[in-house]
């Protein structure tokens, strides 16, 4: 999976020209925490943030009243207050670096550009449906966690038993676990009952760490 089928496409922007109060007034309309602040060529020159903002406006001790504070906010532009040294990737990076990226930063979103032109972003929420469709968790199946040994062949027989009875793989994911002889699998099939699949984990002598029906 890469960049291109998981980011949003065409997101709120913001010029670094606008005031702090346009960019807080267009976060709240639209019901989002990030902006990508671009030039009037569309090339990405920051990021602002309901974080920034919060930052940029007065402290809880200040004496200034809300109209003056309002006035204040009002002729700070966003260039003032955006992150400029902003992390991005193309549309043609693999899905897993962004959310590597994301991690290590503890950010919250990343641009996508082409040639400096912001062309979408990919956000936590974005990775969140990425999750949940990865593990097909809308459509009701047989869900098994099973530790294999992590090494060649070891799932074969599973599929081969599932096959065989009809049953059909929807998702299949695998992490690495602390041992690194071992890997846990994470499948689900429709078109068979709980029960036969773990007639299949007994047949071919596998436990499952956990199995339901989700």
């Amino acid at each position: 999976m890469i960049i291109r089928n998981v980011m949003t496409r065409n997101p709120y922007i913001i010029s670094p020209e606008s005031s702090v109060t346009e960019a807080k007034a267009l976060m709240s309309k639209k019901n989002i925490s990030k902006l990508p602040v671009v030039d009037k060529s569309n090339r990405l020159v920051g990021i602002i943030t309901k974080n920034d903002l919060a930052k940029a406006g007065p402290s809880d001790a200040t004496t200034l009243d809300m109209f003056e504070i309002g006035y204040l906010l009002s002729k700070l532009t966003v260039s003032k207050v955006m992150v400029k040294d902003v992390v991005t990737v193309s549309e043609n990076e693999v899905v897993e670096e962004a959310a590597r990226i994301m991690v290590d930063r503890q950010i919250g979103c990343i641009p996508v550009v082409e040639n400096d032109v912001l062309v979408g972003i990919v956000t936590e929420s974005d990775l969140f449906h990425l999750f949940t469709d990865m593990f097909c968790a809308g459509q009701k199946g047989v869900r098994a966690a099973l530790v294999l040994d992590d090494k060649p062949g070891q799932f074969l027989h599973i599929t081969e038993e599932i096959a065989r009875l009809n049953g059909n793989i929807v998702s299949l994911v695998t992490q690495e676990l602390e041992d690194k002889t071992k890997r846990l699998i994470t499948v689900k099939a429709t078109g068979i009952t709980i029960e036969q699949f773990k007639e299949i984990l007994s047949k071919i002598q596998l436990t499952a760490d956990d199995i339901r029906i989700a």
